[in-house]
């Protein structure tokens, strides 16, 4: 039976909408108002609404379900890895193609600044409208895009420059052409380039961190997670379509996958929850980049304390500690 779940985020925001357009048109109506009297009635009911907004924000985004993280992480509005890359970062140059088939426009990448300081970005990126979308090919990498993304991360490590990851997608390109181009093989080989670096990596998981599609990326020292990210072997609906033959179940798959951040903090398979601004990152962009800033800094300060040979072994011992019971973990030490 499919479930009564929202479908989209926008179905409970709807009431904070109609409150933020009430407020919209209140403050004109005061701009216009010469009336000392009727100003102050507007400038009240302006104070009533703004209250009302806060507290419903604060109770509905203070108890989501692991269906409605994943609506969220998908928003339309959400930050984009392009968006981070130009509200955290200057400099930014990004550079083309695996020099083996050709551009792949769902990973984006290249040098960039961090507080006067080079790194290398890498990021899934996704699109605004239907041209974006289809040109980002929905951030589903092809072999090509984890292949320059490889090409990146050697150019990292010879001019010894950090490797920050934004990763934001659904699942790698699941399509016929990229299986014949060797796209589980592209995705391995990414992963070994990263166990391999010398230098620090940082990922950031901005909202779907899907499969395989994600770890290409994301085999880093230390890996962020958003408050409203999700993190899975699979999305919801693929899931479903799977275990109940039904993609309709996808809010009882979300609820399996344990895919919140808060699951894959207690899992083990991050290293920090990054605090989104009330209501989530798509209601406050600029103050979640810097939330993300910060976070970026203060992981990079921990690891530029380690030497290039320890950078490699401390990301090898991360890997391997995955999924080893407590008790296993206890008798080693």
């Amino acid at each position: 039976m499919a479930s009564s779940d929202p479908k989209t985020f926008k179905e409970w925001e709807r009431p904070l909408i109609e409150l933020e357009d009430g407020i919209s048109k209140l403050i004109e109506l005061v701009r216009r108002e010469t009336d000392a009297g009727k100003k102050a009635d507007y400038e009240s009911k302006i104070a009533e609404y703004q209250a009302a907004a806060a507290h419903y924000v604060e109770l509905k985004y203070g108890a989501l379900t692991p269906w409605e993280k994943v609506l969220v992480a998908r928003a339309e509005k959400r930050p984009y890895t392009l968006d981070y890359v130009n509200a955290i970062l200057s400099g930014f140059v990004e550079l083309e193609g695996d020099r083996r088939f050709g551009a792949d426009h769902a990973i984006v990448g290249g040098p960039a600044i961090l507080d006067g300081r080079p790194v290398m970005v890498i990021g899934h990126q996704k699109g605004r409208n239907i041209q974006e979308r289809q040109f980002r090919n929905f951030a589903m990498a092809k072999p090509e895009g984890y292949r320059k993304a490889i090409r990146l991360m050697q150019m990292a490590e010879r001019f010894r420059l950090p490797v920050i990851s934004f990763v934001d997608t659904p699942a790698a390109d699941p399509g016929v052409e990229s299986e014949s181009r060797g796209i589980s093989e592209a995705i391995a080989a990414g992963m070994l380039a990263m166990f391999d670096l010398t230098v620090p990596t940082i990922a950031a998981i901005i909202g779907e961190g899907g499969s395989g599609g994600a770890i290409g990326i994301a085999a880093s020292n230390r890996v962020l997670m958003q408050e409203h990210a999700i993190y899975s072997v699979i999305p919801p609906e693929g899931c479903a379509a799977i275990l109940w033959r039904n993609p309709e179940m996808g809010p009882e798959a979300a609820t399996a996958l344990n895919l919140t951040a808060q699951s894959a903090l207690g899992l083990g398979l991050i290293d920090e929850i990054v605090t989104e601004p009330k209501g989530g990152a798509h209601r406050d962009a600029v103050q979640a980049a810097g939330m993300l800033k910060q976070a970026l800094l203060r992981r990079l300060a921990e690891l530029d304390a380690m030497g290039p040979v320890e950078v490699r072994e401390d990301r090898r011992a991360r890997y391997r500690r995955i999924g080893v019971p407590e008790k296993a973990k206890a008798k080693a030490k």
